[in-house]
């Protein structure tokens, strides 16, 4: 798909990090970006920033995503991007034992459950809500009406200790990716997922700088932390490149992440 002033996008999670790089990406091809997000100062600030357009969102609502969708789309026109960057984290291992009292502990189920409801449900609530807009627009070259770009991470195939909610969210997004590429096959519209290694993004910047260097100096090539810009260029050439569809990338200098 060409890049341009006639394309409406959507960005979840597009206030800051990977998100709001490639809000500002695709503003700067003139398309019409709306930012969605739950953080309204800084979703504000960069639609204002870029000429989008902010709608609060949390994903894990029906009703706040499909609220976020029409406010996009009476602003700019039915969206033919869709970028799903939203997501979270948490670490608690499967089970464990307290050191201080000796008692067992597991990973707290309220917990799982809400990281998948945000990382899987909501990306694929979003997805679906989405395509399902995109359904009436008319076919460009090749008959393609949308693109959508999720968001996963090196985690999904990584996961580390601790990380058995997240990993299992993020892999997730992967396993669907190819089964929703072929649901949406005849209506031309494609999904790719990116999968992110260790990327300087707000919540790597709050690390202590130690941390930061030695998390850097354990990629292969380049010994540096991904930069939020290089992933929105991967979700641009995602997007620009018909022949890609069904696709799960890894994006992160050849790390393969350890136990810990």
């Amino acid at each position: 798909m060409k890049l341009g002033s006639g394309i409406a996008a959507v960005v979840t999670g597009g206030a800051s990090g990977l998100g709001a790089a490639t809000a500002c990406l695709l503003a700067g091809h003139g398309v019409k970006v709306a930012v969605l997000d739950m953080n309204e100062a800084l979703g504000s600030a960069l639609a204002r920033e870029i000429g989008g357009r902010f709608c609060p969102v949390d994903v894990t609502s029906d009703e706040q995503v499909d609220a976020a969708l029409a406010a996009a789309r009476a602003a700019h026109g039915q969206e033919r991007i869709l970028v799903n960057c939203a997501g979270t984290g948490n670490a608690f291992k499967t089970a464990s034992v307290d050191r201080t009292t000796g008692a067992a502990r597991h990973f707290p189920i309220d917990a799982f459950d809400r990281l998948i409801q945000i990382n899987l449900v909501g990306t694929f609530r979003c997805i679906a809500k989405s395509a399902a807009g995109m359904l009436g627009l008319p076919p460009l070259e090749d008959g393609e009406r949308g693109v959508i770009v999720n968001t996963a991470s090196v985690a999904a195939q990584d996961g580390q200790i601790g990380q058995a909610a997240y990993a299992a969210s993020k892999a997730a997004i992967v396993g669907m990716t190819l089964p929703i590429a072929r649901d949406l096959m005849n209506d031309g519209i494609r999904i790719n997922t990116i999968l992110p290694g260790i990327f300087d993004t707000p919540l790597m910047q709050g690390l202590p700088d130690h941390v930061k260097a030695a998390l850097a100096a354990s990629v292969p090539f380049p010994k540096r932390l991904g930069r939020p810009e290089e992933f929105a260029v991967a979700v641009e050439a995602l997007i620009a490149t018909s022949y890609f569809n069904g696709e799960s990338l890894r994006l992160d200098g050849a790390i393969r992440m350890p136990p810990r």
